[in-house]
């Protein structure tokens, strides 16, 4: 494939001219596999000179809508296709850089949409839980907005990480860090009844060496993908009449928001979430702002 000689040739650039980190070189690799992907697929393009700024546009939204990335990340998306782009055209490869005239997001977080707790009800109660691929779903909504977990982190769990003696879930984050999660009573008894009884009727000893101790399996024994919890979570939003775009990633943002808004302590939720920094945290405080700024307007004789 012609993409991967263009790509292995830019990453022993980076790795030999400019001297760049490992951890940084499999970063622009990850990023650069991800779009020469979706250029090959999506767009059914083979050869870099017939890439447009279009279809570099087209990219970066489809990243925004299936992957929620922040403003730091998609920054780094646009550094590596912008330099993947102008090595292209120096080497002779390309005529012109396409990704000459792609802005850098501003460094500002957008603040992250949520649902209200009436629609989060609303898709909770959409899974059949008669069938065995209800139980499993209604287990994974719940999870999801219970316990504010990463897709990732869902996808990955497994059957030794729950504790459900003490209420409490191990979740492998970001950086394989660990961190202990209250999973909450109602969002216990759907994976308890998840696993009692849809888990068995799903488990394929054929599979077993990847998928033995995965928590959540799809109906052939295999352990279930991003993109099946994406549309898990899809179907629970149609089925829920919700107007608003709805992806896995909203229910860790109404997680936080809701949690901060009942009046939890910002360090407990920052714990929670796993997130390294507290500033990452803050973000969720914009509905106490707002809610703030309403008092003020309304009750400050200038307000």
């Amino acid at each position: 494939m012609r993409f991967k000689q263009e790509l292995d040739l830019y990453l022993q650039f980076i790795k030999l001219e400019k001297g760049l980190a490992n951890n940084s070189i499999v970063s622009y690799e990850n990023d650069l596999n991800r779009y020469l992907q979706f250029l090959l697929v999506e767009k059914k393009i083979t050869d870099l000179a017939g890439v447009t700024l279009s279809h570099i546009e087209d990219f970066l939204n489809y990243l925004i809508d299936h992957e929620l990335l922040s403003a730091g990340s998609l920054a780094r998306n646009i550094s590596s296709i912008r330099g993947f782009h102008e090595f292209a055209v120096v080497e002779g490869i390309t005529a012109a850089n396409p990704a000459e005239l792609i802005e850098l997001p501003k460094k500002a977080e957008k603040l992250p949409e949520i649902l209200d707790p009436q629609e989060i009800e609303a898709m909770l109660e959409t899974p059949d839980i008669e069938k065995p691929a209800g139980i499993r779903d209604k287990a994974i909504l719940e999870c999801l907005y219970g316990t504010g977990m990463r897709v990732s982190e869902l996808t990955d769990l497994e059957t030794d990480r729950l504790f459900f003696e003490i209420g409490f879930i191990r979740v492998i984050g970001k950086g394989s860090k660990e961190r202990l999660v209250p999973v909450g009573e109602i969002a216990q008894e759907a994976l308890e009844h998840y696993i009692e009884r849809a888990r068995p009727l799903f488990f394929n000893p054929k599979k077993a060496d990847k998928a033995r101790n995965k928590v959540f399996l799809n109906q052939r024994g295999g352990a279930l993908t991003r993109m099946s919890i994406w549309n898990i979570v899809q179907k629970a939003a149609q089925e829920a009449d919700i107007k608003k775009k709805v992806y896995p990633h909203i229910f860790r943002h109404s997680f936080a928001t809701h949690l901060l808004e009942g009046g939890a302590d910002l360090r407990a939720v920052q714990e929670m979430l796993g997130h390294a920094s507290i500033l990452t945290t803050e973000i969720y405080t914009h509905v106490d702002r707002s809610l703030l700024h309403q008092t003020h307007k309304e009750f400050h004789p200038r307000g």
